[in-house]
Parts: C-alpha cells; sequence; structure tokens
C-alpha cells in the first residue's frame, strides 16, 4: 500500500490493578521494557521487526510517559516519582485545564519534578532503540509533559541513532524545539468532521459518542454556523504562524476517534474519501488506521478485546494509489523537499477545496467537493494549465486556463501534470 512507517500501539503488559474493563487499558502500562505475553515474546517482536526492515519499512511503537498503570514496579520502588495528594498517596492524572482528575483512575501520574525519574524515563526509551532496534516513538499525552524534558529527551535519544517521533499533541514548542518530526492535525481533524456534519455527509444517528457516552445533538449546536472548506485555509494560516519546523500527521481515523467518536463512516458518511484525499495531498503526512484499508465500519472497545475481522480490502487500491503518487511525485513530499500548497479560486462556491503544489517540475492539481450537492464552479487564472493523468481513473485530462467544471457530490479529481 506505499506504507513507510508501521506504527504499534502499546505493546507493553498492561496492569491489572484498578483495571478498566476485562483487558484493561493498552495505556496501563505494567513494565516499561517487556512485551504483553498476549501478543507474544521480545523475541517474537524482533523477529516481527527484522521483517518490517526487511521489507523497507520502519516501525515505531506507542510510548506511554505521562503515567503508569498500579501494577508497574515503579510504584513500590521509587513511590516518590509519583504525584501525590497532601496526604501522601498516589494520584490519578490531572487535567491540567480543570485542576480536576481526567477519570483516569486505572493510571498513577509521573511527577516530571522528579529528575531520577526523568533520566528512567529516558533510560527505558533508550533500552527499546538500542537492545529492540525501533526506529522511535509515538508518545501518548505528549501534550501533558513538561516542554523542558523533551528537550532534555531530544538531546539524549538523537545520540542514539535517527528517529520518528511522533506526538499526540498540537504544541508548537516540542516540533519547533526539534524533539518531535511529527504530531497531531487535530484542529484540521476536528474541521473535516464539522465540514462533514455541517455538509450533511455524516449519518443521522441523532446522537453522538462522546467518551462512550450518547448525548443527544442540541438545538444550540444545529444553528451553529456552517463550517466549510473556507475554514481549511483559516486553520492552515493560523499553524504556519506558530510552528517552524516538522510536520502535522493528517487523518480521517485513529484509535481515540474509532472508539469514542465514531469510525470515518459514522463521522464523515459519504464524504470519507475525499477527505482521505486531502488529508494525502495537503502538506503533511497522511495516517491509515487499522482496517480502514478493509473499509471497517465498527467502533472497536477501547478496554475490552476485540478482533478485527479481515475481509477483502476494497480501499487497499484507494490508499496505494495515493501513496505511490506521494512517493514519485516531488511535489507532495514532506517539508521543504515538497511544494507548498498553493489555492486555486472557484468564484463564490465556499464548498469547492481547489490547490496545486509544485516542487521540481512535479505538479500535482487537486478538485474536491466538500459537500453533499452537485457543483459546478470555474478554475480561476492559469498557473495549473496543462496537460494531467487522474491518477484513479488513468484517465488524460487536458486542464485549460479558466476550466469550468462540475463535480457530484463528494467527488473529487487527483491530477498530476504529464
Amino acid at each position: 500500500m506505499g506504507i513507510d512507517i508501521l506504527w504499534f500501539m502499546t505493546i507493553n503488559p498492561v496492569s491489572l490493578k484498578n483495571g478498566k474493563g476485562t483487558l484493561g487499558s493498552p495505556y496501563a502500562v505494567a513494565d516499561y521494557t517487556a512485551t504483553n505475553p498476549d501478543y507474544g515474546s521480545m523475541d517474537d517482536f524482533k523477529h516481527l521487526l527484522a521483517a518490517i526492515h526487511a521489507a523497507g519499512m520502519h516501525c515505531i511503537i506507542d510510548w506511554v510517559p505521562n503515567h503508569t498503570g498500579w501494577d508497574n514496579p515503579w510504584i513500590t520502588e521509587h513511590p516518590d516519582w509519583y504525584t501525590q495528594d497532601a496526604d501522601g498517596n498516589i494520584i490519578d492524572p490531572i487535567d491540567y485545564n480543570t485542576g480536576k482528575s481526567w477519570g483516569w483512575t486505572d493510571v498513577a501520574d509521573l511527577n516530571y519534578d522528579n529528575a531520577e525519574m526523568r533520566v528512567a524515563m529516558i533510560d527505558a526509551m533508550k533500552f527499546w532503540l538500542s537492545e529492540v532496534g525501533i526506529d522511535g516513538f509515538r508518545v501518548d499525552v505528549a501534550h501533558g509533559i513538561p516542554v523542558d524534558f523533551w528537550a532534555q529527551c531530544r538531546d539524549s535519544l538523537y545520540q542514539v541513532k535517527p528517529l520518528f517521533m511522533l506526538a499526540e499533541a498540537e504544541v508548537p514548542a516540542i516540533r519547533n524545539n526539534g524533539m518531535f518530526i511529527a504530531d497531531y492535525g487535530w484542529e484540521m481533524h476536528h474541521t473535516f468532521n464539522e465540514i462533514a456534519k455541517s455538509q450533511g455527509a455524516n449519518r443521522e444517528t441523532g446522537a453522538k459518542l462522546v467518551q462512550g457516552n450518547l448525548v443527544e445533538d442540541t438545538e444550540e449546536e444545529s444553528e451553529k454556523v456552517p463550517v466549510t472548506a473556507l475554514d481549511i485555509d483559516k486553520i492552515l494560516a493560523k499553524k504556519a504562524e506558530v510552528y517552524h519546523k516538522g510536520y502535522f500527521m493528517n487523518f480521517t481515523s485513529n484509535h481515540d476517534e474509532n472508539s469514542w467518536s465514531g469510525t470515518e463512516f459514522q463521522r464523515m458518511g459519504e464524504g470519507h474519501l475525499a477527505f482521505a484525499v486531502l488529508a494525502a495531498t495537503m502538506e503533511g503526512m497522511p495516517l491509515v488506521y487499522t482496517g480502514q484499508e478493509d473499509a471497517m465500519d465498527k467502533q472497536l472497545e477501547f478496554f475490552e478485546r476485540d478482533v478485527i475481522k479481515w475481509g477483502s480490502y476494497p480501499y487497499a487500491g484507494f490508499y496505494k494509489t495515493l501513496f505511490d503518487l506521494k512517493h514519485r511525485n516531488h511535489a507532495l513530499w514532506n517539508g521543504n523537499a515538497g511544494g507548498p500548497l498553493v489555492k486555486i479560486p472557484t468564484g463564490n462556491d465556499e464548498n469547492i477545496y481547489a490547490f496545486q503544489r509544485e516542487k521540481d517540475g512535479d505538479m500535482v492539481l487537486v478538485v474536491i467537493n466538500l459537500s453533499a450537492q452537485e457543483k459546478e464552479f470555474t478554475l480561476q487564472g492559469d498557473s495549473f494549465a496543462g496537460d494531467y493523468l487522474e491518477i484513479f481513473a488513468q484517465i488524460e485530462m487536458p486542464v485549460p486556463a479558466n476550466m469550468s467544471m462540475k463535480l457530484g457530490p463528494w467527488q473529487y479529481l487527483v491530477l498530476e501534470k504529464q
């Protein structure tokens, strides 16, 4: 499918004490330097890792530095490494926005004021780099860790080997300081969801999932100002002012969104492929979450064993087509290696998102109808004019200046200049 990096969710043993559900949370780590026996041994993982590398891919694992499970040996060996209340009791993590518990009662909060704990955390990460041979980490709750720790971590880890570091965060400081190569495009993703909802793409369930609880849509929500393709530009402009290094990870789903907010089919409905095209062709790195290539329309239980039933992989070719284009066409490469996103005016229609990217003689033209209505419009200007190949239909398509076009609901064109 053209995948470069495989991200494995936590493969550490899951803590049983104070666990939720019958499985417990994968993010309640019982031992930082061991594997979950349900998945296999450390030797099994090393064998898998060797096969990944032999296939020309890289491997990162989920890392949970914000908290541990209550069974973790650090609890008894180093209680001072944890946040404690006034009575000396170790507590679960606190929401820094409210000063109250997140409700993550199955984990114990680590104290980053403790210098010894910081060193132990870095040493545990080094173990996976040096002794096991992974290529980096996706860091859980990276936004909840002090920024100065990430500077300390950067200075230690990058001495071991080149890394790919992905932060579950949207914090400019920890990308700008060179620690994280990428972080989550959360605001862009939420805007994708809001466009889908506002423009009539998502399913009419009458309710939505918020942290696992059904919450009825309110009248106030239905009266909100429509969210359109123009809101994408607002986010891009805002992020460009504060981010100076690294990339956003763009996505239509991930494990949290799937479990707590619904599948891409539930949230984005008939527009899910249109948003996937946008995520793969705009600036940043696209993510494919487990099962998306197989059209998995199922919310996975977070605290239970929930097996994915694989089928015929109907979208594998769709993703391969996008990622093959990203690999071969310099315009879609990341950062300064790629071309900037340049919007193409289309008149007054707020639902058409059209742009070109150009680099080293390569050019890609993307036109997407982000609405449930058929649209007629004009691509204004001549900077994009030329002969193209539409990558999905494999049809040659001349695009003259000021070209009039018609796109059906949620239809997209991805054109590679010939």
